[in-house]
């Protein structure tokens, strides 16, 4: 019965994912529940640490040190990426019961380093510290990459010979027929939810006590979160085989094509583009509002829009999923950020950035969840460690890229949201006519 439920909620509208990314998170019965929880925990405890060093490297600080400080930072969460993807990529690919353990290992590592990172936040151990912990996070979120087919597919082996729909087809279809973008959005959802609140927690004990505290607070969340992990279930039998069959032939050949076929190369350099215009309009709004000396409250209701936003794109995705192709969602959202940002440009004021924050939002989370969906369903399960380890090396990339530009270059408002309409409208244009253009 619980198939049934879910597959009837899954295929409407925002209110309904809520409701069963809720039910998800409450079953820890299923494999995919307890990565829910996972991945709530997580992200609270990442949040956390991300106020803690906004409050002390950015906040306190004068503009012209903060601005060498968040470009030594920009710097250091590239670095991880040199050795997530070459290292643990491929153990990641050979293990499947290893995975839940590579989960606990990241978060058991930032335990110990947030207590640590508590009495170094003014000495110089403050950025390796920072630097490990980066680490561990995109250890992390590159195993979750993995884990969201392993553990969705895992679920519906288990319930299809038991659950029909109201149309008479088997809900529990395999994931690769019914595409992963619906299980991707419910952990966005999640995790938008989870770093909310745990901002304003973070927010509240900053203010009130210190960072050092919010350091100490994420060292107890990221202990919780080395529990959950290792509750995650094994994958099912047949899924374990197919992960770890392939052969030595197929693993070079894989290689061979390090980026994946047409359809997935396509949808890397529209997301990494998304990747950039995020990256670029943080800072270009950060710096703008430390430069007209706006009251934090700007910086609150930015924050606010932006996840307000990323909802209501989770919300998108759910509703259009199965009507959309995720290619054809990945070129929407390049089209929205070009328009959007173009009509900001006509009024370039601090009201203007936030809700172009908000809208932003939107476009980022319809197309982070349809390109992994992509690289799920294109991928052989047996290298989609390796593969979402290089995939988030290049969307990291252009992520710091594009935030490296307006703190290296003081710009105006108008000036960076122009640049921004430019990139999102002709990358968006090529996008989507490239890939109908280009050969299979």
């Amino acid at each position: 019965m619980r198939a049934v439920r879910l597959s009837f909620v899954r295929r409407r509208g925002f209110g309904s994912l809520a409701w069963a990314s809720a039910l998800d998170l409450f079953d820890q019965a299923t494999a995919f529940g307890r990565l829910a929880l996972v991945h709530v925990i997580m992200m609270a405890g990442d949040t956390l640490v991300t106020v803690s060093l906004a409050g002390s490297l950015f906040f306190s600080v004068s503009p012209t040190e903060a601005k060498t400080k968040v470009l030594l930072y920009l710097l250091l969460t590239v670095a991880p990426f040199a050795v997530v993807s070459p290292l643990l990529g491929p153990l990641i690919d050979r293990s499947t019961n290893g995975r839940r353990f590579l989960v606990a290992t990241s978060a058991l590592a930032r335990c110990a380093l947030c207590f640590s990172m508590a009495s170094h936040l003014n000495s110089w151990i403050l950025f390796p510290e920072a630097f490990f912990v980066l680490v561990a996070s995109k250890l992390y979120v590159v195993t979750r990459g993995a884990l969201v087919p392993e553990m969705a597919r895992t679920d519906q082996f288990r319930e299809r010979s038991a659950t029909v729909d109201g149309s008479g087809w088997p809900s529990a279809v395999p994931s690769k027929e019914r595409g992963f973008a619906g299980f991707n959005a419910q952990l966005t959802l999640l995790g938008t939810i989870s770093g909310l609140l745990a901002g304003s927690i973070g927010a509240a004990i900053l203010k009130s006590i210190g960072a050092t505290s919010v350091l100490v607070f994420a060292s107890f969340v990221f202990l919780v979160g080395v529990v959950a992990s290792l509750r995650l279930q094994r994958p099912a039998p047949s899924l374990r085989i197919e992960v770890t069959s392939m052969t030595e032939v197929e693993r070079d050949m894989q290689m061979l094509r390090p980026l994946g076929d047409r359809e997935v190369l396509w949808g890397l350099s529209a997301s990494a583009i998304v990747r950039f215009t995020v990256g670029f309009t943080t800072f270009l709004l950060a710096f703008g509002l430390r430069r007209e000396h706006a009251a934090l409250s700007w910086y609150a209701f930015a924050l606010g829009m932006s996840a307000v936003g990323a909802l209501i794109g989770l919300g998108l995705v759910t509703r259009i999923r199965n009507a959309v192709p995720e290619s054809t969602l990945l070129t929407l959202s390049l089209l929205a950020i070009g328009l959007g940002s173009g009509a900001t440009t006509l009024h370039p004021t601090l009201a203007t950035q936030a809700l172009l924050a908000g809208w932003l939002g939107i476009c980022a989370s319809v197309a982070q969840p349809s390109f992994d969906a992509i690289t799920q369903r294109h991928v052989p399960p047996g290298a989609q460690g390796r593969t979402f380890a290089r995939f988030a090396v290049r969307q990291q990339l252009l992520w710091v890229l594009g935030a490296l530009i307006p703190v290296g270059i003081a710009m105006r408002f108008g000036t960076g949201d122009a640049l921004v309409s430019i990139i999102g409208l002709a990358t968006g244009l090529i996008y989507g006519l490239g890939r109908r253009m280009s050969p299979a």
